[in-house]
């Protein structure tokens, strides 16, 4: 969600198909890639890697996007379930 009033987790939701999202707000309007920047540097925050380890690999126009994070899947698995925590809470 662009152009929210901070960056932050904002719970789950299904979309028609019942895929599982997780729902992230981003302060930055969605124009010339300014909130996709944003979603890319609150995940490595978040997440504790660089943003280089970050990809979006599809909806880069689009509200809802398919992102890439390479590294260790043990650790990011950790790291992403912890996300997920906070966005049930």
């Amino acid at each position: 969600m662009p152009n929210s009033s901070s960056c932050r987790v904002n719970g789950l939701f299904n979309d028609a198909d019942g895929t599982e999202f997780l729902k992230l707000c981003v302060v930055s309007v969605p124009e010339k890639g300014k909130a996709n920047k944003e979603l890319i540097l609150f995940l490595a925050k978040k997440i504790g890697i660089a943003k280089a380890q970050i990809e979006i690999i599809s909806g880069e126009l689009d509200r809802y996007k398919k992102i890439r994070i390479s590294g260790d899947v043990k650790i990011l698995e950790a790291k992403i379930q912890q996300l997920v925590a906070e966005a049930i809470k």
